[in-house]
């Protein structure tokens, strides 16, 4: 083996072992419990890092949804029942919260900054080992994922995918960059016949940020709701010329009673800003979903039948 190939070897086993002293002590195997008849079951296992010292954990929604906690179990033996303080299904995270204990908490970064073929290092407890490492590259960025809750969908946009080998118990465990930095939460894994080896996390972003602090603070995330499903088209030119715009959303279906049909909007009308924002893709407009919109009427441009027109909605808050 040539010399400069032993000194990238070396330079990767350098990156990866730092990583791995860095994040291990900040993440977390959970062992989640469900009430079952009346008694507490072990009804399955997963990771979450640590975001505070004082005990808040973030997780995937999809590990600890419908528990009544658990145990969470650290890389120095420690072991901390945990409680689940919110999930947001829509996003696929939750925040738990251990009683007592002084958490190493990860430093978060920013997944908006990766670029495909970039070092990612995983670190979670697949099949219940915890603090397992395991290292690749971002194979791909822009993906998405849909995520439901009892009453709507949503894209989980910008989801990251990785060959960094991932298996069962890996969801809520982090996904860092060479410096450490927890760039995403491992959430699903891609099995045979859908592409061997890999694996998707949600992205550490200023999206995913406000939903863990929301979290954090009330225990849920607050989103405003028009009733509205579509799709992302190109303007038709005339309407392109008027609104400056080259995209918008296609209305392909609208909830009966909702804002949007309270609205007049129709199926075919195509969405193309909302309180003055482009609505180029799905993702920008549920991005403007928040909860300061609700109850309260907000400007609409669309498009119908090639001519730009305006209306006002007034979103009601998406229930849980």
């Amino acid at each position: 083996m040539a010399s400069t190939d032993v000194a990238a070897l070396d330079a990767y086993s350098q990156v990866v072992t730092t990583v791995a002293k860095t994040l291990t002590a900040s993440v977390a195997s959970l062992e989640v419990r469900r009430q079952v008849r009346g008694h507490l079951r072990r009804a399955g296992a997963g990771s979450a890092v640590a975001l505070t010292p004082d005990g808040f954990l973030a997780t995937s929604a999809h590990v600890v949804q419908d528990s009544a906690g658990g145990t969470a179990g650290f890389a120095n033996g420690v072991e901390l029942s945990f409680e689940v303080v919110g999930t947001d299904v829509l996003s696929d995270l939750a925040v738990v919260r251990v009683s007592g204990g002084d958490l190493t908490p990860a430093t978060l970064g920013d997944a908006d900054q990766l670029q495909v073929g970039q070092l990612v290092v995983a670190v979670g407890s697949p099949l219940g080992y915890a603090g397992s490492v395991s290292a690749g590259v971002v194979s791909a960025l822009g993906r998405s994922l849909t995520a439901h809750n009892r009453r709507a969908s949503r894209l989980i946009e910008n989801v990251i995918q990785t060959d960094a080998a991932l298996h069962p118990g890996n969801s809520g465990g982090a996904l860092a960059d060479s410096s450490a930095r927890v760039v995403g939460v491992n959430t699903a894994l891609i099995g045979p016949g859908l592409g061997q080896g890999l694996g998707m996390a949600v992205p550490i972003n200023a999206t995913t940020r406000q939903i863990l602090a929301a979290l954090m603070r009330h225990g849920r995330v607050r989103r405003a709701y028009l009733g509205i499903a579509g799709g992302s088209r190109p303007l038709p030119p005339r309407a392109a010329q008027a609104s400056a715009r080259e995209r918008g959303i296609e209305i392909l279906s609208i909830v009966e009673g909702s804002p949007a049909a309270a609205a007049g909007l129709r199926p075919e009308d195509i969405v193309v800003t909302i309180d003055g924002v482009a609505t180029e893709r799905v993702g920008a407009l549920q991005a403007l979903m928040t909860d300061q919109r609700i109850g309260r009427p907000v400007p609409v441009e669309y498009v119908r039948g090639g001519h730009l027109s305006r209306t006002d909605i007034v979103p009601v808050e998406l229930p849980d």
